[in-house]
């Protein structure tokens, strides 16, 4: 795709300027802006054809005002200086309305990030909208020819997007960010007996050059579809379960909401008040780190401008730090951790453990492959989701199975971490491996 943000460059840091100056000639004591703009294509296909071709250019521009300690926010997609007077005056007239918040404000000063840091997440993919069309059927197609068993597809998309975005404030401070992510998903269908199972797999990157090649993402996708025919049913049983990576991130998700700002000031969390406490065994670590080059989630300053920096959030398993932007950390007596908005990359550290030793060390259970539901009460930690997997003996996979539904407390499941593999799943802003837990409640038959 032709780059045509930088061929007819939208001047962000223009439009921020002029908005922070008529913020102050509205009469707001401080004021805080974002300026997005985005470009992309998406195109699929479906039954050998191409089915779908989407271009998107996007804009974006949200202002929150401050009048002392009231506050307001208003937003456009339109990024024409009328139009952004506007909303200034929207913003301004909806602080005049509000009540004093004693805890808002603007991150402090001292805490803004000083100084650029290169991510390097910016690779334009030039592609054609044709020749996305042609990856995709060309993906779908390979995904239909590798087994008797895959009878159709639910469709392959390709796409790419690019991402200019820009935050200021009144303390002068202005960030700049541009990135891109490219992507490539396969969905398949397979048939026996006159049962059909359905399974997926995707890829995705910064760099198009990184991704891989459309016939193994299909390869991929066909592998796990076929695996899933002739599921059985289980037993009502207490075992341990296994997670792979790319669902066991969810967990750590679920952590870093319970110790975020807004779950621990309103009393909603079920790790309030744990600071310094053990909550996993002693080989876990969970750090954050928003440098990394490529990585999803890698930023150097976060949605208040604050400076964003390497830390632990849990050290020897125990709970070292808060998620906290500056409103939270001030409602809890706190400092920032520069998670406004929230984390960056986060990075759960390996026991060393191959998928084959964690499934081992499990020697009989179950290996979750799809959950379905929302899964956890972040105020009490109750978990519970539908599952499908396959069913192991003496550390063997022996068969699918599904219909299940699968329950604990995440205050028991951190405990009962048993192992964290090698197999770290790099595609998402979570960097974990397969996670095996101690024991879970399996309700099946």
């Amino acid at each position: 795709m032709q780059d045509k943000i930088l061929d007819k460059k939208i001047p962000l840091d223009a439009l921020a300027e002029f908005a922070l100056a008529e913020a102050k000639r509205c009469g707001s004591t401080a004021v805080e802006l974002n300026v997005t703009h985005g470009q992309g294509l998406e195109a699929s296909a479906h039954g050998g054809a191409p089915e779908k071709l989407e271009h998107h250019n996007d804009h974006g521009f949200e202002i929150t005002v401050y009048r002392g300690q009231q506050k307001g926010s208003a937003s456009t997609t339109r990024l024409d200086r009328a139009t952004i007077s506007k909303v200034i005056q929207h913003a301004n007239d909806i602080a005049q309305l509000t009540a004093p918040d004693e805890f808002s404000g603007l991150a402090p000063k001292e805490l803004m990030a000083q100084k650029p840091v290169s991510l390097d997440d910016y690779y334009p993919w030039d592609i054609s909208a044709k020749e996305a069309l042609d990856l995709a059927v060309r993906c779908e197609q390979h995904g239909l020819s590798l087994s008797s068993k895959v009878t159709q597809s639910d469709g392959v998309t390709v796409s790419t997007h690019t991402t200019r975005s820009l935050y200021a404030n009144s303390y002068g401070f202005m960030g700049e960010t541009q990135s891109t992510r490219h992507d490539v998903t396969c969905v398949l269908i397979a048939e026996e007996k006159g049962k059909m199972e359905r399974d997926y797999y995707y890829d995705h990157a910064r760099d198009a050059g990184d991704m891989l090649s459309v016939e193994c993402i299909a390869e991929r996708a066909a592998e796990r579809t076929v695996a899933r025919l002739n599921p059985r049913r289980v037993k009502t049983c207490q075992v341990p379960v296994l997670f792979p990576a790319e669902l066991a991130r969810g967990f750590f998700r679920q952590f870093i909401s319970a110790i975020s700002g807004p779950s621990l000031y309103r009393g909603t969390s079920f790790l309030c008040d744990r600071l310094g406490e053990s909550l996993f065994p002693e080989f876990v670590h969970i750090h954050e780190k928003p440098f990394l080059p490529k990585a999803m989630g890698s930023a150097w300053f976060d949605a208040e401008g604050v400076a964003c920096r390497e830390k632990g959030f849990v050290q020897g398993g125990v709970l070292s730090s808060y998620s906290l932007s500056a409103y939270a950390g001030r409602r809890l007596g706190l400092e920032s951790t520069g998670n406004a908005g929230g984390v960056t990359n986060l990075i759960v550290e390996s026991t060393h453990d191959t998928f084959s030793s964690l499934l081992k060390k499990m020697d009989r259970g179950l290996y979750v492959t799809d959950i379905l539901g929302h899964g956890a009460n972040l105020v009490t930690g109750d978990y519970s989701v539908g599952a499908s997997g396959f069913w192991v003996e003496q550390g063997e996979i022996q068969y699918p199975v599904n219909e299940l539904t699968i329950a604990a407390n995440l205050n028991d499941m951190f405990k009962n971490i048993v192992g964290i593999g090698n197999d770290v799943d790099h595609r998402g802003i979570v960097r974990t491996g397969s996670v095996l837990f101690g024991s879970m409640m399996v309700a099946g038959e």
